[in-house]
C-alpha cells in the first residue's frame, strides 16, 4: 500500500487488512534501501515509531479510530519530538535531544500518528533550499540531480518517494510551498497564527507556522484539522471570485510553468468562477521581511557571530552578519509597515476570494545551481527562483500550492491565496482544481518502486 492516502490506511487498520505495526515495518525496509540515495532524514526515529506503531495495533483491536491512528509521518526537523535530537539543519545542534514534545508534536501524538523520522531542512530555516553542512543535500525523487526545494525539503523528499504518507513542515517564507511544487505535492501555509508550535523553535516568527505537505488536498485537510484544533469538512465550491496574476510585478516565469499554471486557470473558468481584474498591493515586502527576519535572528542567534563561525552555513553567515548592522529604525519602519501591507490585503480580500499565482518561477534546478536568468532576463539570486510566496506570508493569508502539470519533466505548481482565516474556501477550491487537474505521478513511482 505503498503511496496511500491517509484515509485508504486507517480503512485498511480499520478492517483488519493491515495493521499499524505491519504497515510500519514495510515502511522502515523501503526507507533502508532509498534513503541513501535520496536523503530526505536528517534521523529516523525507528524506536519512538515501532511504539506507536505498537499502540495504535492494540487500540485498533479495541475498536478505536482515529483520523491519523496509525499513520506514518515524518517531521521537519526543526520541530520537538521527545528523546529524539532536534538538529534544525545545523552542526551546532545535531546532537541535541529534546526532552519534550513541541505543540506540532504533541497534537500529531494526540491523534495517533507514528512519526518516523526528522526531515532534513536549511540551517535554521534560512534558505529556500536544503543545503545544510550535515551531509549532501536532500534529492528531488524526480531527479535526484537536482533540488527539492526548502526550507522543507527533506519532507517533501520522504512523501514524494512513498517514506512517509505525509509530513509537518514549516512555512516562514515559502519552505512548504516550495518544496511542494518542486516535488509534485499538495503544500498548505496557513493563516498567519492559526497553526502553532508551543514551546517549539523560533524564526521568520511574524511570517511562520507549521504546515502540511501531503499527496492531496485530501490529506491536508486532515492534517491542517490535527494542527489547528479544528475540522475542515469539504464542502461545494459555488461560484468564486478569482483574481490571476501569471507574474506578479512582472517577474520572469519559466514559459513551461506559465503555460502548466494557464492550464490550471483555465480549468478554474470551466468551473464557472467569476475573474476579477485587481491590483495586486504586494509592493514592499521585502522592506518588511527582511528587517523582521533579521532581527528575530539577532535576538535568538546572534551570539553564535564570531565564535562558530567556521560551523555555520554561507548563507547563515551572512543573515548573522546582516542582523548585526541592522539598524532599530529599519525594524521599527517595518513593523509600521507591515500593518499597513496587512490592511490594503484586507481590502483587496473584500473584493475577490482567491488570487492565482505560479508558486514558483520555474522548475527545480540542479543543486547548488539558483538560476540567474530566466527567460533571458537576469534575476537576483536569492529570490528569483520563487518570488511568490513571501509576499502573502507577509500578507497573513493563507495559501497552498497545488500540483498543475510538468515542465521539462518536473513538476510545476499553482498557488491559490485566500484571506487570512479563509482555510474552507481555499481548500474546497484547491480540491476542486485537483480533481480536474488529475496530476500524474506514476512516472515518479515507476522510479521508486
Amino acid at each position: 500500500m505503498t503511496f496511500s492516502s491517509t484515509t485508504a490506511l486507517t480503512t485498511a487498520f480499520r478492517t483488519g487488512e493491515l495493521s499499524p505495526a505491519e504497515y510500519l515495518r514495510t515502511l522502515a525496509e523501503r526507507t533502508d534501501r532509498l534513503e541513501p540515495q535520496l536523503r530526505a532524514y536528517a534521523c529516523r526515529t525507528g524506536e519512538i515509531a515501532t511504539e506507536q506503531a505498537r499502540a495504535a495495533t492494540e487500540a485498533y483491536r479495541r475498536g478505536e479510530t482515529g483520523e491519523l491512528l496509525g499513520v506514518p509521518l515524518s517531521v521537519k526537523d526543526c520541530f520537538h519530538l521527545a528523546g529524539a535530537p532536534t538538529g534544525l539543519g545545523s552542526l551546532l545542534h545535531k546532537d541535541a535531544r529534546a526532552l519534550t514534545d513541541s505543540g506540532v508534536v504533541r497534537r500529531l501524538r494526540e491523534a495517533g500518528a507514528v512519526i518516523t523520522g526528522k526531515t532534513n531542512m536549511a540551517e535554521f530555516g534560512q534558505s529556500a533550499t536544503s543545503e545544510n553542512l550535515l551531509g549532501p543535500e536532500a534529492a528531488n525523487p524526480w531527479d535526484t540531480e537536482r533540488t527539492p526545494g526548502g526550507s522543507s525539503g527533506g519532507s517533501a523528499v520522504s512523501v514524494a518517494a512513498g517514506l512517509a504518507t505525509a509530513s509537518i513542515g514549516s512555512d516562514g517564507g515559502g519552505s512548504v510551498r516550495i518544496p511542494s511544487a518542486f516535488c509534485g505535492l499538495v503544500g498548505v501555509k496557513p493563516s498567519q497564527g492559526l497553526c502553532v508550535d508551543e514551546d517549539g523553535f523560533r524564526a521568520m516568527t511574524p511570517f511562520s507556522g507549521p504546515g502540511p505537505i501531503t499527496a492531496s488536498v485530501a490529506d491536508a485537510r486532515l492534517l491542517l484539522g490535527v494542527l489547528a484544533s479544528r475540522v475542515y469538512p469539504r464542502s461545494a465550491t459555488g461560484r468564486k471570485r478569482i483574481a490571476v496574476f501569471p507574474a506578479p510585478q512582472g517577474r520572469p516565469v519559466h514559459e513551461g510553468v506559465a503555460k502548466a499554471v494557464h492550464g490550471a486557470v483555465t480549468l478554474l473558468e470551466q468551473q464557472g468562477h467569476e475573474f476579477l481584474e485587481s491590483p495586486l498591493p504586494i509592493e514592499g515586502w521585502a522592506e518588511i521581511f527582511g528587517p523582521l527576519v533579521l532581527a528575530e535572528e539577532h535576538r535568538e542567534r546572534g551570539h553564535l557571530l564570531g565564535t562558530f563561525d567556521d560551523r555555520l552555513t554561507r548563507y547563515e553567515l551572512a543573515t548573522l552578519r546582516g542582523a548585526a548592522r541592522l539598524e532599530p529604525a529599519a525594524v521599527a519602519e517595518a513593523e509600521r509597515a507591515l500593518r499597513a501591507y496587512r490592511s490594503r490585503f484586507a481590502e483587496l480580500f473584500g473584493e475577490v476570494d482567491l488570487l492565482v499565482t505560479p508558486s514558483v518561477a520555474v522548475p527545480a534546478f540542479p543543486h547548488g545551481q539558483r538560476p540567474r536568468s530566466i527567460g533571458g532576463v537576469e534575476v537576483d539570486p536569492l529570490w528569483g527562483a520563487y518570488p511568490f510566496s513571501v509576499p502573502f506570508n507577509v500578507a497573513g493569508a493563507a495559501a497552498v500550492s497545488l500540483p498543475c502539470g510538468l515542465a521539462e519533466g518536473l513538476p510545476v505548481g499553482v498557488q491559490l491565496v485566500a484571506a487570512p482565516g479563509n482555510e474552507t474556501v481555499l481548500l474546497d477550491v484547491a480540491e476542486e482544481l485537483e480533481e480536474a487537474i488529475a496530476f500524474d505521478r506514476s512516472a515518479l513511482r515507476a522510479l521508486w518502486p
